[in-house]
């Protein structure tokens, strides 16, 4: 008997490793296009199939299109936002009111995935120990409706800055549900070739290889090969 060949042929990955790398935090380059409802349908596929433990699938998706829901969602993000600016000083906040941080009224359509925290009954398999589970468990399916999109060339903003408690609120989300990201999605006129963030200078990308550890924290990675092949810049 004969293995069944798991593997993707060179094509496939490499369109996998392009999306990885190609995926952006979509902010100020929407265009009004409609994303036509087979290919939402396809994005949602992809998050659905997202990894959650004790197959408990713990997220709902909230197809927002309202203008009022979304300007009602906008004046917390400003509010929020002008919290958020009063953190910095000098430079790095003059920088920082010139970022431009969410595409919520541009995009032509907002999403927003939720966590239901009782899904799946008080004892979920493997969540005994790790109650946030569910939460890591949701994260992914919003990273794998990421990577779709991309592959749909279609963009994908998270919109962080914003209060839990009130978009709850102006989502009608009862008491066990947590909005865990709010994304602002549709087509673009461009992906940026570097994150957004780099490229106005407020972070660069952090070298890989200083960030892997072998076997316990701070400690030098035994396999010389990996090692070389990190230092190396490997690129996917």
């Amino acid at each position: 008997m004969t293995a069944a060949d798991n593997s993707f042929s060179p094509s496939e990955r490499d369109g996998l490793y392009r999306a990885i790398r190609e995926r952006r935090d979509v902010r100020s380059q929407f265009l009004p296009d409609p994303v036509p409802a087979d290919v939402l349908a396809r994005l949602l596929q992809a998050a659905h199939h997202a990894p959650s433990v004790g197959f408990m699938q713990p997220w709902d998706f909230i197809v927002i299109e309202s203008r009022e829901v979304r300007e009602e969602v906008h004046a917390i993000y400003k509010r929020e936002n002008a919290k958020a600016a009063a953190n910095y000083e000098g430079d790095q906040a003059s920088l920082y009111k010139r970022l431009k941080l969410e595409g919520i009224l541009e995009s032509p359509l907002n999403l927003c995935i939720t966590c239901d925290r009782t899904r799946g009954g008080p004892n979920v398999l493997g969540r005994n120990s790790i109650l946030e589970m569910d939460l890591f468990s949701t994260c992914l399916a919003v990273q794998n409706l990421w990577l779709a999109a991309r592959a749909e060339g279609i963009g994908v903003g998270w919109v962080s800055i914003l209060d839990q408690q009130q978009l709850a609120a102006a989502l009608k989300l009862p008491d066990h549900v947590y909005p865990v990201a709010y994304l602002c999605i549709g087509y673009v006129s461009e992906f940026l070739p570097s994150p957004e963030l780099e490229t106005k200078g407020w972070r660069s990308r952090l070298p890989l290889e200083e960030l892997v550890h072998g076997n316990t924290w701070g400690e030098q990675i035994q396999s010389r090969e990996l090692e070389a092949a990190l230092t190396g810049k490997t690129s996917i």
